[in-house]
């Protein structure tokens, strides 16, 4: 394939914001760039050029049920009855209804900025609970949902054996998720396979919990990853951390650094309600805290203690309740505003721009708990999204300004183009097959719900 030459009039490199930088995509990744330099005939010209963000934490089948549980049940409702909802609406699904909803997920972060995604994938199994024909089938159907949309893929599947801490016996709801460590080690095999032919995939793994794995398990799949990611939902809720202390006397970020190998390669997902040593440690630890400030939010699962922590973070979309890179970002530090009763809280010194900070954090996070590099550096994945120079929320501004306009002012409106290993699959802020992908999940989701 020709090389094709973009020229931005404003690009974020690693070293800041550059005008008038020409870079060079071949083979999918970037192969040269030079700022300060005119445009040359047959540059395809943008004004604002950033790198796409990474989608550390997806579970796409849940995007067919965003708005779903939005009715008050007769008692509290939480994120354990939210469970519930969700329980049911997967108990039909099949691997061509998971393709349909995944297709759709990606093509909406894609469409706002996200240009890969952690895939938290634990729906294994048929209906009733047996394995299908292929046991990583459904991991095939998102391997299928990458291809189709472009969007790069980290397969996280999720070894889900328990239903409580101390290896509590599964429930009923949770039977299509249920594997034993020789059956997942086959499933991940699978779910390679399905992989191979993606530019640039990566397959991870994810011990689902410290409810859904012992502390056998979790060493056992600390080793089968290898230098791979590894992922875990912790902390997400408070009955989550008494269940931890009375089983362990520990509470669960505390008990999972003092007990498994934590360093770089893991994403400790939520890590919602710690105490301050726990905060410490964890920053420490080089591991990745996974935020989905919308989730959360839509569960009512509480706020991460992001003034205090000083370690690796990213975002991810999780419930996929609503899908867009900016909320994310934005939602996170008006979290922390409404909980500290202050403004800029992200914002890493006097004078500086919060929406970079945000935007460089997440950046950084994304791709670390990813297994990828992020940023438009010569040799890495032609990764890349312009924003709209002419919406309102930018006009007039320029560097970290531009961050600032996208995240507080414009959102998902603002972005332009996207480019996922050096093609170009979004125009004009629309996907290039959204309305194939959208006609199918409609007749999808109305089969699904009927």
């Amino acid at each position: 394939m020709a090389p094709i030459t973009l020229h931005a009039a404003s690009a974020l490199l690693p070293n800041g914001w550059q005008a008038d930088v020409r870079l060079t995509l071949h083979d999918g990744r970037i192969a040269a760039i030079e700022p300060g330099v005119a445009r040359q005939p047959g540059d395809e010209t943008h004004a604002i050029m950033l790198p796409g963000l990474g989608n550390l934490h997806s579970h796409a089948f849940q995007r067919g049920m965003a708005g779903l549980a939005e009715r008050r049940g007769s008692g509290d409702d939480s994120f354990w009855t939210w469970r519930e909802v969700m329980y049911r609406f997967l108990a039909r699904m099949g691997p061509d209804d998971l393709l349909a909803i995944a297709a759709l997920a990606y093509l909406e972060m894609l469409e706002s900025g996200f240009t890969r995604v952690g895939e938290f994938h634990y729906l294994h199994h048929d209906p009733a609970g047996q394995a299908y024909a292929d046991p990583a089938e459904m991991s095939v159907g998102l391997a299928r949902a990458a291809h189709e949309t472009g969007i790069g893929l980290t397969l996280l599947p999720v070894f889900y054996a328990h239903g409580g801490f101390g290896g509590a016996a599964p429930t009923p709801g949770q039977r299509r998720f249920v594997t034993d460590f020789d059956r997942f080690a086959r499933l991940r095999e699978g779910a390679m396979q399905a992989l191979a032919a993606l530019p640039d995939a990566v397959c991870g793994l994810a011990p689902h919990s410290l409810r859904a794995a012992t502390p056998d398990q979790i060493t056992a799949l600390a080793t089968l990853a290898g230098d791979r990611p590894i992922h875990l939902h912790i902390a997400e809720q408070t009955r989550e951390v008494e269940d931890c202390l009375t089983w362990s006397g520990q509470r669960p970020v505390e008990w999972l650094l003092d007990h498994a190998p934590v360093d770089a390669r893991w994403c400790l997902v939520h890590a919602t309600h710690m105490i301050p040593a726990e905060t410490q440690a964890l920053a420490a630890s080089g591991a990745t805290a996974g935020l989905c400030p919308i989730t959360e939010a839509n569960l009512g699962d509480g706020l991460f203690p992001a003034r205090d922590y000083r370690g690796a973070w990213g975002i991810g979309s999780d419930s996929n309740v609503m899908i867009d890179a900016a909320e994310e970002l934005r939602l996170y530090e008006y979290g922390q505003r409404l909980h500290h009763r202050g403004r800029n809280l992200m914002a890493r010194g006097a004078g500086d721009s919060t929406g970079a900070a945000l935007f460089a954090g997440a950046l950084h996070g994304g791709a670390l708990a990813l297994g990828v590099a992020g940023g438009l550096a010569i040799g890495a994945s032609a990764d890349l999204v312009s924003l709209d120079a002419d919406h309102p929320g930018l006009i007039g501004r320029s560097g970290d300004a531009l961050i600032d306009g996208w995240l507080f002012a414009a959102g998902r409106g603002a972005i332009d183009c996207v480019w996922r290993h050096g093609v170009r699959v979004v125009s004009q802020g629309r996907h290039h097959a959204r309305a194939a992908i959208v006609a199918r999940y409609r007749a999808t989701l109305t089969g699904l719900l009927a």
